[in-house]
């Protein structure tokens, strides 16, 4: 199991934007094989920070998904909010145990 975290810093005026591209994306990438959970976390503070949170079956899984249509068109519309490069991070779970 892969739990993916990407940080995206959206550009104050285009958050509308990236939700109204994130919500219409949802649901494709819920359906990607391989994809088991899929949320959207809102900063806070910094309501112009988001975090997509995934949790995978497998990295190959998720290198397919990243390889995909559906992923390189979503990517292509939500990366002109962006006003920082995304930071993304693939994790495992240590505690409690996974296996």
């Amino acid at each position: 199991m892969i739990i993916r975290t990407v940080i995206l810093t959206l550009k104050p005026e285009s958050v509308a934007e990236f939700l109204d591209l994130f919500h219409q994306a949802f649901p494709s990438i819920q359906a990607f094989p391989g994809c088991q959970h899929l949320e959207l976390w809102q900063d806070i503070k910094w309501t112009n920070i988001v975090t997509s949170y995934s949790i995978w079956t497998s990295t190959e899984a998720l290198e397919s998904y990243r390889q995909s249509a559906v992923f390189k068109t979503t990517w292509s519309a939500v990366s002109t909010c962006f006003a920082a490069p995304a930071v993304a991070r693939s994790n495992r779970s240590l505690y409690p145990s996974s296996e």
